[in-house]
């Protein structure tokens, strides 16, 4: 049974805990709107007829995916600052929203890039039978039509980013995870975990519940 005493203790740290929660969930959802931006246009990269435009795209998002998250966070928070000063990013809040955001970006871009390609070619043909250029095609027809389907796909990166988003622990950056393992150090005792996993469980529970409204919302339009 949990001693009394050391479960007083564990809730005490629970404000500790929920401002690490906080910091997961805003590092997580700022990273994925980044991402999700800057995925769109090396997804409309890939997809473009110019060949160059494509192989840039294609080696960003080939870099990105297959090397670990861990080893660019550690690239951009240690190794930049090698290579030149002027590429030290201060704190850890920069090197971590830069690290997972240019990660999110090469899956996103995939994710939309096959959402885009699912949306029947004909929707292009006729855009451009009414005098659109594929530009405006692209953002006024085909784009739009695409966004339902982006909703289950985006929302499992979105809950993978926010696991992943313990990795930024090892720069120092005061999350979760940082948190939780500050704390289990300074007592000698892992029982800090339990809640925090709790909390993981809560936030990814939150975040599908709310994608899951979201799909069943844009699906009536389909």
């Amino acid at each position: 049974m949990l001693n009394l005493d050391l479960l007083t203790k564990m809730m005490g740290y629970m404000p500790a805990l929920l401002e690490g929660a906080l910091n997961t969930v805003l590092l997580t959802i700022i990273s994925v709107c980044f991402g999700a931006v800057l995925g769109l246009f090396l997804a409309l990269g890939r997809l473009s007829k110019n060949k160059m435009v494509d192989k840039v795209c294609w080696t960003y998002i080939w870099l990105f995916r297959g090397t670990p998250l861990l080893m660019q966070l550690f690239f951009i928070y240690y190794a930049l600052p090698l290579i030149h000063k002027s590429l030290t990013l201060p704190g850890q809040w920069i090197p971590a929203l830069l690290a997972l955001s240019l990660n999110s970006a090469a899956y996103l871009a995939e994710i939309i890039r096959a959402a885009i390609q699912s949306i029947d070619k004909g929707q292009m043909e006729a855009a451009k039978a009414l005098g659109m250029s594929y530009g405006q095609a692209m953002k006024r027809i085909i784009v739009p039509q695409s966004y339902r389907r982006l909703i289950p796909p985006v929302g499992n990166e979105l809950i993978a980013l926010l696991k992943d988003s313990s990795l930024v622990s090892i720069i120092g950056m005061t999350e979760l995870m940082k948190v939780t393992t500050q704390v289990s150090a300074r007592e000698s005792n892992a029982i800090i975990y339990i809640p925090a996993m709790v909390l993981y469980l809560i936030m990814t529970t939150v975040f599908t519940y709310v994608f899951e409204k979201f799909e069943k919302k844009y699906s009536v339009y389909e």
